[in-house]
């Protein structure tokens, strides 16, 4: 899932079993494979032909419409197999292990897809007839060296504010007074203790996977070059800017009384719950906390008393979060035919099935050629709306996505400054970048 990043010494094992795979026999250069391969038909006969597909365990339903929409229009056989928790972590040690499936979630992120050894073990999927289908953020999403390795069946998560608009109301906060910068949503924050009982922010430090956003939206202004250097080994973690925003988050959110009370033993759960009732004006999160409304009340009910806005560290723009069910990556076998079986699974999935899937799904399209369904609230509208411009979190730029939310959490617990944690962040990024081969480490 999108909110996992895998423990340091867990990549440095992924990264060092998996790249046994390159000894297996299937496991050719990219592209000796898949040459020459001519226009798929999504639903020529495949009768006979059973394929596995792995899945994380709270994500094993996700393909059903799919599966059961393909199997009956080819008479294929798609076996869907979970793969125990940690599934970032269990994945690239059962690849290690020689076993693979023929097809499998995996986050398309430049800091989670390398993890999978693409180049050795996976279908390069460029020239589908699917990929000129995808919306811009889409295409930059599940290429490593220009090479294609996953298909994208769903947006990427948005990272936005979730508010209560019963709260912002008594606040005396419009929608022309939507924050246009981070310091700007700070000064909301302020509005919302000032004049209500809420709390401007819930922030969940049981949980600590939400602790990265508010140090996320800090760092949009940073270019793509500094991202480039970051990954050469020319800047750091410990670059004044970003110790800055871990300290802002510290100094002018924590410390500064923004957040609920118990904000150290905050949970995701308490986040909906809480915004749900007012008892805090602001949520900070991406769209699995959107999931996780939707999942317990209706959209007019959601319309009715929660709103949503982009915003980054200097304009209102959101941010965009690759995770797990985002992308469906497709492994060299040495079976052709259960090889060329899969590619027609995906180019079913997102060719003459994908309008049925998305309206299954509730969710919004990845294709720009085929609309959204109706019937979602105007927070996933919203949504939307800002993905074109967003900008990427993190994962989406750094060849390595650190653990910054467990070294928050030691911050918020007194155990780390904002100086410790950035230099923690740094040296597992750099001991991993290491173990990965990077070139500058």
């Amino acid at each position: 899932m999108h909110r996992r990043v895998l423990p340091a010494l867990a990549l440095i094992c992924a990264a060092g079993l998996a790249a046994t795979a390159c000894s297996d026999p299937t496991a050719g250069d990219a592209g000796a494979d898949d040459a020459g391969q001519t226009a798929v038909n999504p639903t020529a006969r495949l009768d006979g032909v059973k394929l596995t597909m792995w899945t994380a365990q709270n994500t094993v339903n996700a393909p059903k419409q799919v599966i059961d929409a393909f199997e009956k229009a080819t008479g294929a056989e798609v076996d869907t197999q979970a793969i125990p928790d940690l599934y970032e972590q269990n994945v690239p040690t059962k690849l290690a292990s020689g076993d693979r499936p023929d097809l499998m979630f995996w986050q398309p992120s430049v800091s989670t897809l390398p993890f999978v050894q693409p180049r050795q073990n996976l279908l390069t999927l460029d020239g589908e007839p699917w990929v000129s289908e995808l919306g811009d953020t889409e295409k930059s999403l599940g290429v490593i060296d220009g090479k294609r390795y996953a298909a994208i069946v769903t947006s990427p998560a948005m990272l936005g504010v979730y508010y209560n608009k019963d709260v912002f109301r008594q606040a005396g906060i419009a929608e022309k007074d939507f924050p246009r910068s981070y310091d700007e949503l700070l000064a909301l924050g302020h509005q919302v203790a000032d004049k209500t009982d809420a709390a401007a922010f819930y922030e969940a430090g049981g949980d600590k996977w939400p602790l990265q956003w508010q140090m996320q939206v800090q760092l949009t202004d940073l270019d793509r070059q500094w991202w480039a250097d970051l990954n050469a080994g020319r800047k750091k973690w410990t670059d004044p800017v970003v110790v800055g925003a871990i300290k802002k988050y510290k100094d002018k959110l924590l410390d500064a009384g923004l957040a609920q009370k118990n904000y150290r033993t905050g949970t995701f759960t308490g986040q909906a719950d809480a915004l749900w009732k007012g008892e805090a004006g602001m949520v900070l999160n991406v769209t699995s906390f959107q999931s996780q409304l939707q999942a317990k009340y209706s959209t007019a009910e959601i319309d009715k008393r929660i709103g949503w806005f982009p915003v980054a560290n200097s304009s209102a723009t959101g941010l965009y979060s690759p995770d797990q069910t985002n992308g469906v990556v497709a492994f060299k076998t040495g079976d052709e035919k259960r090889q060329d079986a899969a590619r027609q699974f995906l180019a079913f999935w997102l060719g003459p099935d994908y309008p049925d899937y998305i309206k299954a799904m509730k969710i919004p399209s990845v294709q720009p050629s085929v609309p959204t369904p109706g019937g979602l609230p105007e927070t996933s509208k919203a949504q939307v709306a800002a993905l074109p411009k967003a900008i990427g979190v993190f994962q989406a730029k750094a060849i390595v996505a650190p653990d910054t939310h467990l070294y928050l959490a030691d911050m918020i617990f007194g155990k780390k400054s904002p100086q410790q944690v950035a230099q923690a962040i740094q040296d597992q990024f750099a001991q991993v970048a290491k173990a990965q081969g990077a070139p500058g480490f």
